[in-house]
């Protein structure tokens, strides 16, 4: 039987989102990629789930350089020969204390928008090939409720925190209705998933209403495992959909 095979971008910390997703799926038997900008960093986590049974691999992985995304698709081929779930999770808030889109930094939004959106686009073109050999594979983009902000018409001035991050998810959602239409026909299903408010940051002074990143991950592992009749081109939190993220592809 073959391995069913996971890659999650963005696992370079312990208490990060994207090690909790790569665990719950390497519980369920997938070999699991752990990928980061610096490798040095996702290679312990690859290590512990080794330690722990699983079956994990740590790459280096950039989302602001296509050759980078390359690479990891050419090691991908070299070493599985098909991908079954992508789970785009990395992404960059450099604006979080900014609470007003006429003062944010637009350096920050270029920012935001290459990781989250440039980024991961071009991150599915690469995979594409490894995605279609795979016999169903997923496609999750994990977006956020500040992309919500903007979806829903809520106030784009002073309420709105860290405009470089929410328009980027905002353009992640669009990217993930897009993506789902060009894969339609094909068993491949791509949605977004917003984890809710996640501890995850506790350097930043993590809430005490933020959920464990274990909680949050269900979410993300429940798209990576869709049905063949599962939705796609949606957004959900929890395998519920969103009030806006009826599927649409």
């Amino acid at each position: 039987m073959t391995t069913k095979t996971a890659l999650i971008t963005g696992t370079s910390r312990a208490a990060g989102l994207g090690f909790a997703v790569a665990r719950q799926l390497a519980e369920l038997g997938y070999h699991v990629v752990l990928t980061a900008r610096d490798v040095t960093r996702a290679e312990p986590l690859a290590e512990q789930l080794r330690q722990a049974g699983h079956a994990a691999t740590a790459l280096r992985l950039d989302l602001t350089d296509q050759a980078s995304m390359d690479e990891a698709a050419d090691h991908l081929t070299r070493t599985f020969g098909h991908l079954d779930a992508l789970i785009n999770n990395a992404s960059d808030m450099p604006d979080f204390r900014t609470l007003s889109a006429l003062g944010a930094d637009l350096d920050a939004v270029r920012s935001a928008m290459e990781i989250d959106v440039i980024g991961p686009w071009g991150l599915v073109q690469s995979m594409t090939p490894l995605l279609t050999a795979a016999p169903a594979a997923r496609i999750v983009n994990v977006s956020s409720l500040s992309a919500l902000q903007i979806a829903a018409g809520l106030d784009l001035g002073a309420s709105l925190r860290a405009p470089a991050h929410s328009m980027a998810k905002y353009m992640l959602n669009a990217l993930t209705t897009v993506l789902a239409r060009a894969f339609a026909g094909t068993p491949i299903l791509v949605n977004a998933v917003d984890p809710g408010d996640t501890a995850t940051h506790p350097e930043r002074g993590d809430d005490d209403t933020d959920r464990p990143a274990a909680e949050s991950a269900r979410g993300v592992v429940w798209a990576a495992t869709l049905d063949a009749d599962g939705p796609t081109g949606g957004l959900f939190r929890d395998g519920q959909v969103h009030p806006d993220g009826a599927p649409r592809g």
